[in-house]
């Protein structure tokens, strides 16, 4: 199976019970082998006591995208280790964009950017997560993608 073919039908396995992400009100926007694009509109549930969307909803939204590009290979991942760094607030009614990119895979590990921007393009948060494969694949008779 083609890379992207596979990585899409990883992560329509995936979305179909990602309850978390869906509730949230993202969308999978795009997805390709250690690649994905998930948005989430900020809704009045998600504001702090400054107005301002919480922290946790954006650590989310980078989070569900990062887990997107890492499973793209028919190998499940799991987050090792992921930090953030807030820039800017997001506001109500505005729909975040996060965009998740390949650093580096090999053997059971990755590394993966992952920038959140706002309505108007202007950088929210940057993001980055370190994935750990289980051994488990999502199509046992397929191989895994090669690194």
């Amino acid at each position: 199976m083609e890379a992207e073919a596979l990585a899409r039908a990883c992560a329509e396995k995936m979305w179909a019970t990602d309850t978390a992400s869906r509730e949230l009100g993202m969308a999978l926007e795009h997805v390709g082998a250690g690649h994905a694009v998930l948005t989430m509109p900020v809704t009045e549930r998600m504001l702090n006591g400054h107005r301002v969307c919480h922290g946790g909803y954006i650590f989310a939204l980078a989070d569900s995208t990062f887990a997107f590009a890492c499973n793209a290979y028919n190998m499940l991942c799991l987050a090792q280790h992921c930090s953030v760094t807030y820039l800017r607030p997001a506001h109500l009614g505005e729909v975040l964009r996060a965009e998740a990119r390949e650093r580096a895979r090999e053997g059971r590990g990755g590394i993966y950017d992952v920038r959140v921007t706002g309505g108007d393009g202007r950088v929210i948060a940057e993001f980055r997560g370190h994935s750990r494969t289980t051994g488990q694949k999502f199509f046992p008779d397929l191989p895994e993608a090669a690194p």
